[in-house]
This record gives C-alpha cells, structure tokens and sequence, in this order.
C-alpha cells in the first residue's frame, strides 16, 4: 500500500513530527522546552541539519532549511532533506509522521515529497527478509498550504509509485498483454478511458514497425489508446503522451550484451510507465484538459522470423524503413505511434523513451535529453515545469544535416545513423513521421537508476511523470 499523505491545521500533542526551520529561527521554536532549544542551537552552530531529539514517548527531528542559491535548489535541497530523514525515521520506526513548517515558504510540500518519494518499496517477489517501511502516514502541517494542495501532491506522488512498479516488474510477469491489462486498470481506478488494439487490429492497420519488432516474439503486440477528456476541457485539441513499451529488450537479431545491458532491459518500457502515471494523475486529479495516452508494446526478441538487419519494412505511414540495426527498434514503434496521433490533430505531441545510449552518455543520471519542432513557447514551459521538480532538461538540435545520416540505398530510410549524435540522429528519425508540434524526450540516463540516488531511489524512478504533470497543469490553467 502506497505511503499515505495528509493534510491537518494543527499539530497533535505527543506524537512524532518534524519542524523545518531556518538557521536563525530555532531560538523561537515553541515547540521546544529550554533545554531542547540550547541542544539545538549548539547542534545548529556545528552546521547540523537534521537534529533528533528524543522525548521517549514521542520524537522531534529539527530539519535545518538548506542554503540554496535558486528557488529550485532549494526545493530540491528540502526533498534531499526529506530522505536523509527518512532514515532516521525509518531507524526509529516511526508509523506516523507530521511535518510542521516555521518558515512560510511551503517547505513541507517539498520535505514530504522527498520523504513520500524515498520510502518507495518494491519487495513484491520477495518470499524471506521482507522488511517493509515501518513509516505509513505523512501529514502536513502548513498555514501556507491547503487540503487540496497536498492530495493533489498526493495523487501525482502516487503516479510517480506507479511508473515505478510498472518499470520494475519483471517480464516474467509482464508482457505486452499483461501491461495493457494494468493500463486498463488504472483507467477504471483513476476515470480514464482505455481500448486496446490486439494483433489483429494492428494488422489491419499495417503498424509495420511495430509488427516488425514483434516478429521474433511469441507474444503478441499491443497498441493502447488511453483518453481523459473531461467536459470542462480547456484545449480544443488534445496533448498526446506517446511511450515506448518494449517490454523486454534482447536487442534482436543486433544482441546485446548480457552484463549490464540486456540484463536490466525489462526498464525498455519506461516511457510507457510514465504516459501511464501521467494519465493517472491528471485524471484523478480532474485536471480540465484533453490528454491522450498512446503506448505501442512489444518485446523485441531474435526469434525463428525476427527482423534481420538489412531487412527493408513498410510503416504504419506508408514510408519504407531500411533496419540496419534490430537494436534501434524503439525508433520504429514510436515512429507508428507518432503516425498514429495525426488522426487526432493535435496541438502538441510528446513521446518518452529509453532510447539511446547516446543520450545517457551525453548528459548522464542528471538530466532528460530533449529535442523537438514545437517551438520556444512549449520548449520554455517544459524546461520551467522540470526545473520545479529538478527534472531537468537539456536541449539538443534537430539540426537538417543530421537527416543525412539517414539516408538509405534501398529505401525511403534508414533506422540508424552514425556513430556521433546517436540520440540527435533517433530523434530526427522520429521527426519524419510527425507532422505537428512535437517533442521528444529521451530518457535513458534518468528512466532507470543501478545504485541509490536520494529519493529516486534505486532502480526504476519514474522520471518525466512530475515534471509532465507540472506542464500540463500549467496548460490548464491558460
């Protein structure tokens, strides 16, 4: 069960909670006896930021507020703080927890996003040392907050939990079928619609790049069309969320290698997970705008009729595609799906995807690689509503040059570029099959994590689901 996050106007006497304070202001903590308030204070000016403080009953942390030079170090200052109090918490075994803010500037939203983010679990097929969190309940106590402020972090945060499981299960337990059925589960749970095309549809369609990377599987393909389109929408044309789902990736015929590499490829569907948790969240929260929601899944396996390189292929769009490389087979799912999304004549297209090496290596665990042709406008907002959540981006060129690496003998093109650029030549890949606004995430470097990183924790993080969240919020509210 998902960590709980409240909201209440006052503190409960005898319980445990945690004030959040500047520096200069523990000397006015009333909270605290005299004897507390000295102890704090000498630790204060040790440079301690997380002082505990034990009253047997019940335990007090002090969360010292970080020095940030920018609004958005500081919040994620405050959300680092909020794991390494989890820890402390978590030593202590505390159940319930209440954050009190004494510094006005709705610092508990960020210390209990950090706390809610980093007591994540996932010890689903875990039979022995199952050692669950023993923290349940987050409140928060804020005069500068509202009820509707925190369930709403609530049910984003819940978003995020549920990429997570999604990106973690393994795919023993989760083909294409299978994740289009959690699909239509979280459409029931959180009000929006969801069809699901089969093989046979796919077909008939002619989803060629999709079909193509299926052809070495014995499971079949899936396309999932979720839509939330409430009556108040305020766009008249919808934003579409297109992810890439390869559920297992083995690289094809184009094998990869086993140590890390294929052995962690269950994460391949990572950008389907957060059009998932994205969906989820605007729905329950009954933000007032059109999303749709388009995941091609599959996994892409060297079986007896597996595409080969070389092979030449026809797409959804009718274009004729030269597969160099069975490996870069992400490019050619969501190549159908952008095709796919024009039926909808959208104001704005964004497909995520783990989709390059190239992009990990470019800018690492630290940022999500993004190009695209939807202007500076939606470029600006995307980049304002990351740095909020410290979901950075880092913009690249689509610069026309980089076509030319696509240019093949026997077909209209091919599936792989060069050996520079490798996340600039995907994403120019891409762009041929769209023709509206559109912007194209990669997230390889931040989708999946292999040690901890704070409260994104280890392996799956849900990355994109916050800062999407955040975008389209800001859209709503045009």
């Amino acid at each position: 069960m998902p960590t709980q996050l409240k909201y209440s106007t006052s503190l409960i006497k005898n319980t445990d909670f945690a004030l959040i304070a500047q520096a200069d202001q523990v000397a006015q903590l009333e909270e605290l006896q005299p004897e507390e308030l000295q102890y704090v204070q000498q630790q204060v000016s040790q440079k301690a930021k997380l002082i505990s403080l034990n009253r047997y009953l019940h335990r007090i942390y002090v969360v010292i507020q970080p020095d940030a030079k920018t609004d958005s170090t500081l919040k994620e200052g405050l959300r680092k703080a909020g794991y390494s109090l989890l820890k402390q918490v978590k030593a202590d075994k505390v159940e319930e927890l209440t954050i009190v803010d004494k510094t006005a500037k709705r610092a508990a939203l960020y210390l209990a996003e950090g706390i809610y983010l980093s007591n994540y679990e996932f010890q689903k097929h875990k039979t022995k040392d199952v050692k669950p969190s023993p923290l349940k309940t987050i409140i928060v106590v804020d005069p500068e907050l509202t009820e509707q402020d925190i369930a709403q972090l609530a049910t984003v945060l819940e978003g995020v939990y549920i990429a997570r499981d999604l990106v973690n299960e393994p795919h023993s337990h989760q083909t294409a079928h299978q994740l289009s059925e959690q699909f239509e589960l979280l459409g029931q749970e959180a009000g929006f619609k969801t069809e699901v095309l089969d093989e046979l549809k796919i077909q008939a369609l002619k989803m060629g790049g999709l079909l193509a990377v299926n052809q070495g599987s014995e499971d079949p393909p899936t396309f999932t069309i979720m839509e939330w389109k409430p009556e108040n929408a305020k766009n008249s044309k919808p934003y579409i969320l297109v992810g890439k789902g390869v559920v297992y990736d083995t690289g094809g015929l184009s094998l990869k290698p086993t140590p890390n590499s294929m052995d962690y490829m269950k994460s391949d569907m990572a950008g389907a997970a957060v059009v998932a948790g994205t969906l989820y969240a605007v729905a329950k929260n009954k933000l007032p705008i059109h999303v749709i929601g388009l995941v091609p899944a599959t996994d892409n396996r060297p079986g007896g009729n597996a595409v080969a390189p070389g092979d030449v292929i026809t797409m959804f769009s009718g274009m004729s595609v030269e597969v160099m490389n069975t490996d870069a087979e992400g490019r050619l799912i969501l190549a159908d799906a952008l095709c796919f999304a024009k039926k909808y004549d959208p104001a704005l297209v964004v497909d995520l995807a783990t989709l390059t090496g190239s992009a990990m290596r470019a800018v690492g665990k630290e940022g999500l690689v993004v190009m695209g042709t939807a202007g500076e406008e939606v470029m600006a907002g995307l980049k304002k509503a990351g740095d909020e959540v410290y979901e950075r981006t880092v913009e690249f060129p689509l610069w026309d040059e980089y076509k030319e690496q696509l240019k093949s003998d026997i077909a209209d093109i091919k599936n792989l570029g060069g050996p520079d650029a490798g996340h600039i030549t995907a994403g120019k890949f891409l762009e041929v099959f769209t023709d509206y606004p559109w912007v194209h995430f990669d997230i390889a470097g931040t989708a999946y994590l292999h040690s901890e990183d704070a409260y994104r924790g280890k392996l799956a993080t849900g990355s994109g689901i916050r800062l999407l969240y955040n975008f389209l919020s800001s859209q709503s509210e045009k």
